[in-house]
């Protein structure tokens, strides 16, 4: 599939992750719906420089915790752009806390988590889903973790939401198809903000140093490497759906050897 002059949904997509993939299909030559929650100036920013590359953007807010709000966000792109081709599920939310510290979550902070992370994809997939399979090749991306795979991440209510939308994933590729199709990338540790600002910044350096020199790469990941491989799931990928895409730089498969 080429991306120029199809539409694309990115939720998240004030920063981060959402705003790199943004900026990349843009710069491919896709219109781009930009969601935000609370960083409208951010949304702005996004979509200024996606404009750039001569496409239309939408900015709206929503928060994909709410039904509503999703169904609002599909019309609005509806109304805008006349089609709905990639919807990317990015928009996450988190509370950092030890997983050996389990009277630190309680039920809310599951339901929280769960609302964003899990319910929010499939209320947007619920909402794009005829729009997706009118043209008969529409896409779903979910942004996942690592964390759903490993149990790891920054806390144990994370990882289960995370892997939850592992799961829902393939139940959705299994029955979307043939007319879209349903993938979830899973990154690893993600250089940026968002980490920096919930670890703190020296936890966050020396967990940097330790996962690359661990990573058979010897390399984590960015929001723009991130980008690049849903680039590559929607433009070559005509055969891949229910698949769970690792970005970790082979982080997962344990300690690189030390070379002599």
């Amino acid at each position: 599939m080429k991306l120029k002059d199809s539409v694309a949904i990115i939720t998240g997509s004030s920063s981060g992750i959402g705003a790199a993939i943004a900026r990349l299909f843009a710069e491919h030559g896709c219109h781009v719906a930009i969601n935000y929650s609370n960083n409208e100036d951010g949304a702005r920013a996004v979509a200024a420089d996606c404009e750039k590359y001569g496409v239309r953007t939408l900015v709206f807010r929503a928060n994909v915790a709410e039904d509503a709000d999703c169904r609002g966000l599909v019309e609005a792109t509806l109304a805008e752009f006349g089609r709905l081709d990639i919807l990317v599920n990015n928009a996450g939310t988190t509370k950092f806390c030890d997983h050996a510290n389990l009277a630190g979550l309680d039920k809310q902070d599951f339901l929280d988590q769960y609302a964003v992370n899990t319910v929010g994809p499939f209320q947007m997939t619920r909402a794009a889903e005829q729009a997706l399979r009118a043209n008969g090749s529409g896409h779903v991306i979910n942004m996942a973790s690592i964390a759903g795979l490993a149990g790891i991440g920054s806390s144990i209510a994370y990882a289960a939401s995370k892997g939850a939308l592992v799961t829902m994933t393939r139940s959705l590729a299994r029955v979307m198809g043939p007319e879209v199709r349903v993938n979830a990338v899973c990154p690893g540790f993600v250089q940026g903000e968002w980490l920096k600002k919930g670890l703190g910044e020296d936890k966050y350096n020396a967990m940097l140093e330790k996962t690359r020199a661990a990573a058979p790469l010897h390399a984590t990941a960015s929001p723009e490497t991130v980008a690049d491989i849903c680039l590559g799931l929607i433009i070559g990928g005509d055969l891949t759906t229910g698949e769970t895409i690792l970005i970790d730089g082979g982080a997962h498969l344990g300690a690189a050897p030390v070379r002599r």
